[in-house]
C-alpha cells in the first residue's frame, strides 16, 4: 500500500519514461520510449512551454485505458537541469483546490466549500468559488506557470487575451465588495520569486496590476514534484 500523501499534494498516475524528441502542433509530442518505441503522446499544455520543452530531454508520460483515443500516452513531466517540470495544466485547479481543502494556503483559510466554475452572472466561470462561514465568497483564477528564468517565475510564456479579461473581470468582482484572487501555481520548484512577464505579454501584465489595485489578491506557489506526486511547495513573493 503506497505511504499517504501530504497534505496539499495529488498523487500522479503510473508513468512510463522516454526521451522528448519534439513538440509541435501546441498538443502534439513525438517521444522515443525506454525500450526504444515511437509514440506520439498528447501535451495538454497551450502555452510555449519556453524552457520546458527541449528535445532530448527525460519525460514521463501516463497512460489511458480508453481504447477511443487517438493518442493513449499524455506527456505528464520533463526532467530540467534544476527540478522536475509538471506539463499538464489540468493539475493546477485539482491541487490549489486540495490545498485549499487541506488548509495549507494561508490565503484561503477558512473555506470549507469548494465549487468549480460556477457561472457568474455575465455568464463567466472562475475556476473556483469558495464559501466559508462569516467570510465573504471568494473567487479565484488558477493559473499555470512552468517559465523561469534567472530564478524568477513568470507568468505568462505566451500573450494571453483571455488572461487579460479573467483580470478585468477579478477587478469587477473586487470592485463589488466581493473577494477575488489569482493563484499562480509554479510547477516546478526551482524559482526564488513571482513576476508577472512584461516583455510577453504587456497587456495581461497592466491588467493584472489594475486587478491588484482594486482589491484583487495575488498568490504564488510552487510545487514539488516526483515521479508519482505533485504538492504545494511554498509560497513565492511576488515581484512587480
Amino acid at each position: 500500500m503506497p505511504a499517504p500523501l501530504p497534505p496539499g499534494a495529488l498523487a500522479l498516475p503510473p508513468l512510463t519514461p522516454g526521451t522528448l524528441v519534439k513538440r509541435y502542433k501546441r498538443f502534439l509530442a513525438d517521444v522515443i520510449l525506454e525500450d526504444g518505441t515511437p509514440v506520439t503522446a498528447h501535451c495538454p499544455n497551450s502555452g510555449r512551454m519556453t524552457g520546458c520543452s527541449e528535445p532530448g530531454r527525460p519525460v514521463w508520460l501516463s497512460r489511458s485505458e480508453n481504447p477511443g483515443r487517438k493518442h493513449p500516452f499524455t506527456w505528464e513531466l520533463i526532467s530540467m537541469p534544476e527540478s522536475l517540470v509538471g506539463v499538464n495544466t489540468l493539475l493546477p485547479n485539482r491541487l490549489a483546490a486540495r490545498g485549499i481543502r487541506d488548509g495549507v494556503i494561508p490565503g484561503f483559510s477558512g473555506y470549507g466549500e469548494i465549487r468549480p466554475e460556477s457561472r457568474l452572472p455575465g455568464g463567466s466561470r472562475p475556476d473556483l468559488l469558495l464559501r466559508g462561514p462569516g467570510l465573504a465568497d471568494c473567487y479565484v483564477e488558477v493559473k499555470n506557470c512552468t517559465l523561469v528564468e534567472g530564478g524568477r517565475a513568470l507568468f505568462p510564456d505566451a500573450p494571453t487575451a483571455r488572461g487579460a479579461k479573467h483580470a478585468r473581470e477579478l477587478a469587477a468582482l473586487a470592485r463589488q465588495g466581493l473577494r477575488a484572487a489569482f493563484f499562480f501555481l509554479v510547477q516546478r520548484h526551482d524559482a526564488e520569486s513571482f513576476s508577472p512577464a512584461d516583455e510577453i505579454d504587456p497587456a495581461f501584465c497592466a491588467a493584472l496590476r489594475e486587478a491588484l489595485a482594486a482589491g484583487v489578491m495575488a498568490l504564488a506557489w510552487d510545487a514539488r514534484l516526483t515521479l508519482s506526486s505533485i504538492r504545494l511547495n511554498r509560497p513565492l513573493p511576488i515581484i512587480l
